[in-house]
């Protein structure tokens, strides 16, 4: 089945919070969203980083929000 839609779009304001990989903003309507991922080294790292050595103890996690014992 073959749909044509023609559209005009006005956008006077545009915000995104966060883009992230797995996002998709779309505007309009697609027959198909392809995914696409690019993977870029800017820094020209050639090797692994070291491995992160721990700082001080770790505390057990208090929520910020005190909340209720389990009833």
């Amino acid at each position: 089945m073959n749909c044509t839609i023609y559209q005009n779009i006005s956008i006077h304001f545009l915000k995104v919070g966060s883009v992230t990989n797995s996002s998709v903003l779309q505007i309009g309507s697609s027959g198909t969203i392809q995914g696409l991922s690019n993977l870029y080294n800017t820094g020209g790292y050639t090797q692994p980083a070291e491995e992160a050595e721990p700082i001080g103890q770790q505390k057990e996690f208090q929520p910020v929000v005190p909340l209720a014992p389990p009833s």
